[in-house]
């Protein structure tokens, strides 16, 4: 197997990898979301009322689970269309299709960590809130704790799919980290290879434009001088 099958092969595993790693994102956020309903979980604060011990939580804004939800979006649909594309592929790739990969692959790259990052910190923040009251932030799950709670927000799962979403999260950065490293080495490759072409025809080029000054030299009959024509 040559080296441009292994890098395809790879790239295909990741984006198979990526699938899975944006589903990990993208239904326990959804369901988190449909449990708190329409609330986000993530940077939201609040204080233990001493009156009742229930917690009156300053519910944060939804664009901090939005974004997250766009990337898992985001990161799914190009790694089915890059498959699909990779898999038709019978023709060498083109400059154009490489740099077009590096350029999905920062992206992805680049929102992921973001999203990482967003789902990290925004839960270690609603944690803290908890752990001013229970000893650990799991046990808190399935609790009837949120004051003034109308809308029967149900917290029995939000440990498990706010864990899961940071795996996903990472595990999709982690990833997109190996696939733009491919495509950039195969961009780099390929725009090498093309110089070698420009030059091989260059110098090709060159030998036979030599070539042809030679024949034309030796099939050239001499010129004689007017003294030699007088004698």
């Amino acid at each position: 197997m040559t080296l441009a099958n292994v890098l395809l092969l790879s790239q295909i595993t990741g984006h198979v990898l990526l699938i899975i790693l944006s589903l990990c994102v993208i239904v326990p956020l959804s369901v988190n979301q449909h449990s708190f309903c329409g609330h986000c979980l993530l940077f939201t604060t609040g204080k233990w009322r001493e009156a009742d011990g229930m917690f009156d939580a300053r519910w944060s804004s939804s664009g901090f689970c939005i974004f997250p939800l766009f990337t898992g979006v985001f990161i799914f649909i190009v790694s089915c269309g890059q498959i699909y594309r990779y898999a038709r592929l019978k023709d060498e790739e083109s400059f154009l299709a490489l740099f077009i990969d590096v350029v999905l692959g920062i992206w992805s790259l680049a929102i992921s960590i973001i999203s990482s990052i967003m789902i990290t910190l925004g839960f270690i923040v609603w944690c803290d809130g908890m752990t001013e009251r229970f000893p650990t932030c799991e046990m808190t799950a399935g609790q009837n704790i949120i004051h003034g709670d109308t809308d029967h927000i149900d917290t029995s799962g939000f440990y498990i799919e706010m864990g899961t979403a940071q795996f996903g999260a990472w595990g999709a950065f982690a990833v997109s980290v190996g696939i733009t490293v491919i495509a950039l080495l195969k961009l780099v490759n390929n725009h090498q290879v093309r110089n070698i072409k420009v030059s091989m025809y260059l110098e090709r080029q060159r030998l036979v434009n030599q070539h042809h000054l030679q024949n034309d030299g030796m099939t050239t009959p001499p010129a004689f001088s007017d003294n030699e024509n007088a004698k």
